[in-house]
């Protein structure tokens, strides 16, 4: 079969990739669509991030959808022809964290398509995958499977959505406006924010925050003054979600946060210097967010269920075969939001 696989920054081919059958536990699938996330942009134009380096051919891609092939022995939770989107954790269920119910920090967590592990762990752009069967969760006839696709995504603001605690009633401000910030609006209309509040620095994400649902969606590159309406007394809003990653983004927003706010922090830029007496003063609960577990099937249920609507977020679907101008569209914010490989 063929796969899309990064060598080095800027080198991405279509490669031949072994496809081995099922074993035991195991299901192959057919992949059918498979979105671009930020990460796989990190190995396209950098071969890594942070201290994450590529240091073998590795196939990119872990928000993936397709139809289960074939079933190895023992397998009863799916069956051939299953729509199933992938679960690209897979926790060894054996681990400190694990037995503690924290399998997202999982000591020996393989996820698809990353090289924080030697030999990587193989990702999901290629045309058939073969994974544990407890990977593969069956979707709603009533969803497409390029809305399958997006459960990976959805199931990390899921989880960041959990990690900021009640959101009914609440004023929720999201800095940063890529497909995470853009989930974000989601889940807190699902969770039931009063006023959802989006920042950014580029026009086009802000017009798909809008369709989205977000109250306001500014521009802080053009109106440096915007957010000065909730700065009324100590700042009045209940919950930040930082999905933009910059150190300006971020001091910028706790003027703007009441005390006691929540601050839930989703972007990764790099390391942060922060205004540590703001923190302080204004009891400010700072808390990070990782990956997820049981938001997974619990995004696929949502969407299912037409409870979240995730259609907005695709802007571009292209077949696999075209992989290098997806990535540079996906690169180009100010044409895409979402773009997806088709195989």
């Amino acid at each position: 079969m063929r796969a899309v696989v990064i060598h080095a920054p800027k080198d991405l081919r279509i490669d031949n990739y072994a496809d081995p059958a099922p074993g035991p536990g195991e299901v192959r699938v057919k992949i059918a669509n498979g979105g671009i996330c930020g990460s796989d942009l990190h190995y396209y134009h950098h071969g890594g991030f942070g201290v994450v380096r590529i240091q073998q051919p590795m196939a990119l891609g872990h928000e993936i959808a397709g139809v289960v092939a074939d079933v190895g022995d023992g397998v009863t939770s799916v069956r051939p022809g299953t729509r199933v989107a992938v679960n690209p954790s897979r926790p060894c269920g054996a681990c400190l964290h694990c037995q503690e119910g924290m399998r997202n920090q999982c000591l020996d967590m393989r996820f698809l398509g990353s090289a924080m592990r030697f030999p990587h762990v193989q990702g999901g752009f290629r045309e058939f995958i073969t994974v544990d069967a407890t990977q593969a969760v069956p979707v709603s006839d009533k969803l497409s499977l390029a809305e399958a696709a997006v459960a990976e995504p959805l199931a990390v603001c899921l989880h960041a959505g959990k990690q900021a605690g009640p959101l009914l009633g609440k004023r929720v401000l999201i800095t940063g406006c890529g497909p995470i910030g853009a989930l974000m609006i989601l889940v807190s209309r699902f969770g039931g924010a009063s006023e959802i509040v989006v920042t950014d620095v580029a026009e086009a994400p802000l017009a798909v925050a809008k369709k989205l649902g977000a109250t306001h969606a500014i521009n802080v590159a053009t109106n440096a003054t915007a957010l000065d309406p909730w700065r009324a007394g100590k700042g009045v809003f209940d919950t930040l979600f930082e999905a933009s990653g910059n150190q300006a983004a971020l001091c910028t927003a706790l003027d703007v946060l009441r005390p006691g706010a929540t601050l839930v922090q989703l972007g990764l830029g790099g390391e942060m210097t922060l205004p540590i007496n703001s923190i302080v003063a204004k009891e400010l609960q700072l808390r990070g967010t990782f990956r997820f577990d049981p938001e997974f099937e619990l995004a696929v249920r949502l969407m299912g269920e037409g409870l979240i609507d995730v259609k907005p977020l695709i802007t571009a679907t292209m077949p696999f075969e075209n992989a290098v101008a997806a990535f540079e569209l996906a690169s180009d914010r100010s044409q895409s939001m979402k773009v997806q490989l088709t195989f």
